[in-house]
């Protein structure tokens, strides 16, 4: 069955929001790397209720009036890449954690390279929040929208500037 998929514009460019089987399967940049996220044929759907549902969400979340997500996610990957992005999911909005942290989370202290990439891969970014994720030494590291994404959503977020180094 190919995924739904819709546009979306935002404040950090034009995002896809695409579905599978009404679940929330990814959101990509548009400046999306080459095959970072699978997802097979996809089928432009702007009448789908759950990429509808995202999109509010999304935009309550751009307008500063939503700090969490109710939709259903579809995470598509290996075990590991799976244990890692449900870890996402609980760093709370406004804070962030280190790679090390989220090793240390998932009961694999030394997958800290490990953690790196499979925070790369993450199909569903802002919902699963990649980018709360940073460097040991607090610094911006890789994000699949770009560095400026990342600072434009962790400055929505009201993240301490103190706590980040850029």
């Amino acid at each position: 069955m190919p995924c739904e998929y819709t546009l979306m514009p935002s404040p950090v460019g034009q995002l896809t929001l695409v579905a599978r089987d009404d679940k929330l399967s990814a959101i990509l940049w548009e400046c999306e790397r080459a095959n970072r996220v699978r997802l097979g044929e996809l089928r432009e759907a702007n009448d789908c209720p759950v990429l509808l549902e995202t999109e509010r969400q999304l935009q309550e979340y751009f307008a500063g009036t939503r700090s969490t997500f109710e939709l259903e996610l579809d995470f598509t990957g290996t075990d590991f890449q799976k244990q890692v992005w449900q870890a996402l999911l609980t760093i709370p909005f406004g804070e962030t954690r280190s790679y090390s942290q989220i090793a240390r989370q998932i009961g694999n202290p030394n997958a800290v390279r490990a953690v790196g990439a499979a925070n790369g891969r993450n199909p569903i970014s802002i919902i699963a929040p990649c980018h709360r994720v940073i460097g040991a030494s607090g610094g911006l590291t890789g994000f699949a929208g770009g560095l400026a994404a990342k600072r434009y959503l962790l400055a929505l977020e009201g993240t301490a500037q103190a706590e980040l180094k850029y």
